[in-house]
Protein backbone atom coordinates (compact mmCIF):
# COMPACT_ATOMS: atom_id res chain seq x y z
CA UNK A 1 0.00 0.00 0.00
CA UNK A 2 1.28 3.49 -0.84
CA UNK A 3 0.15 6.87 0.44
CA UNK A 4 -0.22 9.99 -1.69
CA UNK A 5 2.75 11.78 -3.30
CA UNK A 6 5.72 12.38 -1.01
CA UNK A 7 5.47 15.88 0.38
CA UNK A 8 7.89 15.39 3.30
CA UNK A 9 8.71 18.58 5.17
CA UNK A 10 5.99 20.58 3.44
CA UNK A 11 2.53 21.51 4.69
CA UNK A 12 -0.23 19.26 3.41
CA UNK A 13 -1.38 20.70 0.05
CA UNK A 14 -5.10 21.36 -0.31
CA UNK A 15 -6.01 20.25 3.25
CA UNK A 16 -9.66 19.21 3.58
CA UNK A 17 -12.00 21.66 5.29
CA UNK A 18 -12.83 20.88 8.91
CA UNK A 19 -16.36 19.80 9.71
CA UNK A 20 -18.79 17.17 8.48
CA UNK A 21 -20.71 18.76 5.58
CA UNK A 22 -20.97 21.93 3.51
CA UNK A 23 -22.84 23.40 0.56
CA UNK A 24 -21.06 24.66 -2.54
CA UNK A 25 -23.29 26.96 -4.61
CA UNK A 26 -21.81 27.51 -8.03
CA UNK A 27 -22.03 27.16 -11.79
CA UNK A 28 -22.04 24.29 -14.28
CA UNK A 29 -20.87 24.92 -17.84
CA UNK A 30 -20.71 22.63 -20.88
CA UNK A 31 -19.02 23.75 -24.08
CA UNK A 32 -18.94 21.50 -27.12
CA UNK A 33 -16.39 22.62 -29.70
CA UNK A 34 -17.14 20.30 -32.65
CA UNK A 35 -18.52 19.29 -35.06
CA UNK A 36 -20.83 22.21 -34.19
CA UNK A 37 -20.44 24.61 -31.31
CA UNK A 38 -22.90 24.24 -28.46
CA UNK A 39 -22.66 25.84 -25.02
CA UNK A 40 -24.88 26.14 -21.96
CA UNK A 41 -24.45 27.11 -18.32
CA UNK A 42 -26.67 27.07 -15.25
CA UNK A 43 -26.43 27.64 -11.53
CA UNK A 44 -26.53 24.72 -9.08
CA UNK A 45 -25.30 23.80 -5.65
CA UNK A 46 -23.45 20.70 -4.51
CA UNK A 47 -23.10 18.98 -1.16
CA UNK A 48 -19.67 18.06 0.18
CA UNK A 49 -19.95 15.47 2.94
CA UNK A 50 -17.50 13.46 5.05
CA UNK A 51 -18.58 9.84 4.58
CA UNK A 52 -17.32 8.95 8.09
CA UNK A 53 -19.36 11.68 9.79
CA UNK A 54 -22.82 11.26 8.34
CA UNK A 55 -24.59 11.19 11.69
CA UNK A 56 -22.89 14.45 12.68
CA UNK A 57 -23.83 16.02 9.33
CA UNK A 58 -27.46 15.06 9.88
CA UNK A 59 -27.55 17.17 13.05
CA UNK A 60 -26.55 20.39 11.27
CA UNK A 61 -30.10 21.50 10.42
CA UNK A 62 -33.71 20.32 10.78
CA UNK A 63 -33.95 20.81 6.99
CA UNK A 64 -31.22 18.25 6.24
CA UNK A 65 -31.37 14.51 6.95
CA UNK A 66 -29.32 11.38 6.42
CA UNK A 67 -31.20 8.45 4.95
CA UNK A 68 -34.70 9.90 5.20
CA UNK A 69 -36.92 12.40 3.37
CA UNK A 70 -36.39 16.10 3.96
CA UNK A 71 -36.02 19.38 2.12
CA UNK A 72 -32.42 18.25 1.52
CA UNK A 73 -31.08 14.80 2.30
CA UNK A 74 -28.20 12.46 1.66
CA UNK A 75 -28.65 8.70 1.17
CA UNK A 76 -25.70 6.33 1.09
CA UNK A 77 -27.71 4.09 -1.25
CA UNK A 78 -27.52 6.78 -3.96
CA UNK A 79 -23.80 6.09 -4.30
CA UNK A 80 -21.56 3.12 -4.70
CA UNK A 81 -22.77 -0.16 -6.11
CA UNK A 82 -26.20 -0.15 -4.51
CA UNK A 83 -25.40 -3.33 -2.60
CA UNK A 84 -27.74 -4.81 -0.01
CA UNK A 85 -25.37 -3.72 2.78
CA UNK A 86 -27.33 -1.22 4.88
CA UNK A 87 -25.05 -1.13 7.93
CA UNK A 88 -23.66 2.23 9.05
CA UNK A 89 -20.42 3.02 7.25
CA UNK A 90 -21.41 1.20 4.06
CA UNK A 91 -20.10 3.98 1.82
CA UNK A 92 -16.71 4.15 3.54
CA UNK A 93 -16.34 0.38 3.19
CA UNK A 94 -17.18 0.72 -0.50
CA UNK A 95 -14.44 3.34 -0.96
CA UNK A 96 -11.90 1.24 0.94
CA UNK A 97 -12.78 -1.74 -1.26
CA UNK A 98 -12.10 0.39 -4.34
CA UNK A 99 -8.79 1.70 -3.02
CA UNK A 100 -7.32 -1.69 -2.08
CA UNK A 101 -6.67 -2.93 -5.64
CA UNK A 102 -5.28 0.52 -6.50
CA UNK A 103 -2.62 0.23 -3.81
CA UNK A 104 -3.83 3.30 -1.90
CA UNK A 105 -3.57 3.28 1.89
CA UNK A 106 -6.19 5.69 3.23
CA UNK A 107 -6.49 4.09 6.69
CA UNK A 108 -7.04 6.86 9.19
CA UNK A 109 -7.62 9.38 6.40
CA UNK A 110 -10.75 11.20 5.37
CA UNK A 111 -13.06 10.71 2.39
CA UNK A 112 -15.14 13.67 1.22
CA UNK A 113 -17.85 13.19 -1.40
CA UNK A 114 -18.94 16.01 -3.72
CA UNK A 115 -22.39 15.36 -5.15
CA UNK A 116 -25.91 16.67 -5.59
CA UNK A 117 -28.05 16.04 -2.51
CA UNK A 118 -31.60 14.83 -2.74
CA UNK A 119 -34.02 17.74 -2.90
CA UNK A 120 -37.51 16.82 -1.70
CA UNK A 121 -36.50 13.17 -2.08
CA UNK A 122 -35.07 13.23 -5.61
CA UNK A 123 -31.50 13.36 -6.93
CA UNK A 124 -29.58 12.50 -10.07
CA UNK A 125 -25.79 12.71 -10.12
CA UNK A 126 -24.17 12.66 -13.59
CA UNK A 127 -20.84 12.66 -11.73
CA UNK A 128 -19.89 12.39 -8.06
CA UNK A 129 -16.30 12.91 -6.93
CA UNK A 130 -14.69 11.31 -3.88
CA UNK A 131 -11.68 13.17 -2.48
CA UNK A 132 -9.51 10.66 -0.59
CA UNK A 133 -6.90 11.87 1.93
CA UNK A 134 -4.24 9.97 3.85
CA UNK A 135 -3.81 10.25 7.62
CA UNK A 136 -1.62 13.38 7.15
CA UNK A 137 -4.54 14.99 5.27
CA UNK A 138 -2.68 14.86 1.96
CA UNK A 139 -4.68 14.06 -1.19
CA UNK A 140 -4.15 10.38 -1.99
CA UNK A 141 -6.71 9.54 -4.69
CA UNK A 142 -9.74 10.75 -6.57
CA UNK A 143 -12.68 8.52 -7.45
CA UNK A 144 -15.02 9.61 -10.24
CA UNK A 145 -18.45 7.97 -10.10
CA UNK A 146 -20.27 8.54 -13.41
CA UNK A 147 -23.90 7.82 -14.22
CA UNK A 148 -25.95 8.01 -17.40
CA UNK A 149 -29.69 8.44 -17.89
CA UNK A 150 -30.02 4.74 -18.78
CA UNK A 151 -29.56 3.73 -15.14
CA UNK A 152 -25.94 2.60 -15.56
CA UNK A 153 -22.87 3.61 -13.57
CA UNK A 154 -19.11 3.36 -13.90
CA UNK A 155 -16.39 4.29 -11.40
CA UNK A 156 -12.91 5.51 -12.35
CA UNK A 157 -10.43 5.00 -9.49
CA UNK A 158 -7.46 7.35 -9.86
CA UNK A 159 -4.63 7.22 -7.29
CA UNK A 160 -2.67 10.45 -7.09
CA UNK A 161 0.68 9.96 -8.77
CA UNK A 162 3.86 12.08 -8.54
CA UNK A 163 3.67 15.09 -10.83
CA UNK A 164 -0.13 15.21 -10.93
CA UNK A 165 -0.48 17.88 -8.23
CA UNK A 166 0.68 21.49 -8.31
CA UNK A 167 -0.33 24.76 -6.71
CA UNK A 168 -3.04 25.03 -9.36
CA UNK A 169 -4.64 21.72 -8.41
CA UNK A 170 -4.66 18.12 -9.61
CA UNK A 171 -4.37 16.92 -13.21
CA UNK A 172 -5.30 13.35 -14.14
CA UNK A 173 -6.22 11.52 -17.34
CA UNK A 174 -8.20 8.39 -18.13
CA UNK A 175 -9.45 6.62 -21.22
CA UNK A 176 -13.21 6.80 -21.54
CA UNK A 177 -14.79 3.44 -20.64
CA UNK A 178 -18.44 4.28 -20.16
CA UNK A 179 -21.25 5.42 -22.47
CA UNK A 180 -22.66 8.71 -21.20
CA UNK A 181 -24.28 10.55 -24.12
CA UNK A 182 -25.66 9.27 -27.43
CA UNK A 183 -23.93 12.26 -29.05
CA UNK A 184 -20.41 11.22 -27.98
CA UNK A 185 -18.38 8.27 -29.21
CA UNK A 186 -16.36 5.91 -27.02
CA UNK A 187 -12.89 6.49 -28.48
CA UNK A 188 -12.28 9.40 -26.15
CA UNK A 189 -9.98 10.46 -23.34
CA UNK A 190 -10.84 12.41 -20.19
CA UNK A 191 -8.49 15.09 -18.89
CA UNK A 192 -9.48 15.95 -15.32
CA UNK A 193 -8.47 19.30 -13.83
CA UNK A 194 -9.46 19.43 -10.17
CA UNK A 195 -9.10 22.00 -7.42
CA UNK A 196 -9.81 20.05 -4.21
CA UNK A 197 -12.33 21.59 -1.84
CA UNK A 198 -11.30 24.41 0.45
CA UNK A 199 -12.90 27.82 0.29
CA UNK A 200 -13.83 26.85 -3.24
CA UNK A 201 -13.86 23.75 -5.41
CA UNK A 202 -13.46 23.26 -9.16
CA UNK A 203 -13.99 20.20 -11.36
CA UNK A 204 -13.11 20.49 -15.04
CA UNK A 205 -13.32 17.60 -17.50
CA UNK A 206 -11.97 18.02 -21.01
CA UNK A 207 -13.07 15.22 -23.34
CA UNK A 208 -10.80 14.72 -26.34
CA UNK A 209 -10.73 12.50 -29.40
CA UNK A 210 -7.85 11.72 -31.74
CA UNK A 211 -8.14 15.19 -33.29
CA UNK A 212 -8.19 17.19 -30.06
CA UNK A 213 -10.71 18.69 -27.61
CA UNK A 214 -14.38 18.09 -28.25
CA UNK A 215 -16.17 18.93 -24.98
CA UNK A 216 -15.35 20.85 -21.81
CA UNK A 217 -17.53 20.47 -18.71
CA UNK A 218 -16.91 22.40 -15.51
CA UNK A 219 -18.31 22.96 -12.04
CA UNK A 220 -17.00 25.73 -9.82
CA UNK A 221 -18.39 26.53 -6.39
CA UNK A 222 -17.65 28.46 -3.21
CA UNK A 223 -18.08 26.94 0.24
CA UNK A 224 -21.04 27.77 2.48
CA UNK A 225 -21.79 26.34 5.91
CA UNK A 226 -24.60 23.78 6.00
CA UNK A 227 -27.02 25.88 8.06
CA UNK A 228 -30.79 26.12 7.94
CA UNK A 229 -30.50 29.61 6.46
CA UNK A 230 -28.11 28.42 3.73
CA UNK A 231 -30.31 25.41 2.91
CA UNK A 232 -33.48 27.47 2.58
CA UNK A 233 -31.66 30.09 0.51
CA UNK A 234 -30.22 27.44 -1.82
CA UNK A 235 -33.58 25.75 -2.31
CA UNK A 236 -35.30 29.07 -3.04
CA UNK A 237 -32.51 30.14 -5.40
CA UNK A 238 -32.38 26.78 -7.20
CA UNK A 239 -35.94 25.38 -6.89
CA UNK A 240 -36.37 21.75 -7.96
CA UNK A 241 -32.69 21.75 -8.93
CA UNK A 242 -32.25 18.00 -9.35
CA UNK A 243 -35.34 17.74 -11.55
CA UNK A 244 -33.96 20.62 -13.61
CA UNK A 245 -30.66 18.76 -14.03
CA UNK A 246 -32.44 15.78 -15.62
CA UNK A 247 -34.75 17.98 -17.69
CA UNK A 248 -31.76 20.02 -18.80
CA UNK A 249 -29.88 16.93 -20.00
CA UNK A 250 -32.77 15.98 -22.26
CA UNK A 251 -33.41 19.54 -23.41
CA UNK A 252 -29.79 20.05 -24.45
CA UNK A 253 -29.80 16.63 -26.13
CA UNK A 254 -32.79 17.70 -28.20
CA UNK A 255 -30.96 20.84 -29.30
CA UNK A 256 -27.94 18.76 -30.33
CA UNK A 257 -30.24 16.50 -32.34
CA UNK A 258 -31.72 19.51 -34.15
CA UNK A 259 -28.18 20.67 -34.94
CA UNK A 260 -27.61 17.36 -36.70
CA UNK A 261 -24.99 15.94 -34.32
CA UNK A 262 -24.31 12.28 -35.03
CA UNK A 263 -25.89 9.66 -32.76
CA UNK A 264 -23.85 6.72 -31.41
CA UNK A 265 -25.31 3.36 -30.39
CA UNK A 266 -25.03 2.40 -26.73
CA UNK A 267 -22.52 -0.46 -26.30
CA UNK A 268 -22.77 -3.08 -23.57
CA UNK A 269 -21.95 -1.64 -20.16
CA UNK A 270 -18.35 -2.18 -19.03
CA UNK A 271 -17.31 -3.67 -15.71
CA UNK A 272 -18.49 -1.36 -12.91
CA UNK A 273 -15.02 -0.13 -11.93
CA UNK A 274 -11.83 0.61 -13.86
CA UNK A 275 -8.31 1.41 -12.72
CA UNK A 276 -5.27 2.78 -14.59
CA UNK A 277 -5.02 2.38 -18.34
CA UNK A 278 -1.98 1.86 -20.51
CA UNK A 279 -2.17 5.24 -22.21
CA UNK A 280 -2.05 7.21 -18.97
CA UNK A 281 0.51 5.09 -17.16
CA UNK A 282 -1.54 5.17 -13.97
CA UNK A 283 -0.51 2.38 -11.61
CA UNK A 284 2.30 1.64 -14.04
CA UNK A 285 0.22 -0.53 -16.35
CA UNK A 286 -3.32 -1.36 -17.29
CA UNK A 287 -5.14 -2.91 -14.35
CA UNK A 288 -7.92 -5.45 -14.67
CA UNK A 289 -11.46 -4.16 -14.41
CA UNK A 290 -12.91 -4.67 -10.94
CA UNK A 291 -16.28 -6.37 -11.05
Amino acid sequence: MTPGPDMSGAPAPFPPPSGAAWLFPGDVMHHRMKPRAHRFAYKVFCLLIDVDRLEEAGRRSPFFSIGRWNLLSFHEADHGTGSADTRPGRLRRHVDDLLGPAGVDAAGGRVLLLCYPRMLGFAFNPISVYFVYDRQERPAALIYEVRNTFGEMHTYVCPLEPGQMSEAGIRQERDKRFYVSPFMGQAMRYRFRIRPPGERVAVRILETDADGPILAATFTGRRSDLTSKAIVKACLTFPLMTLKVVAGIHWEAMKLWFKGIRLYDRPPAPAPVSYGDAASGLLGARQPDHA
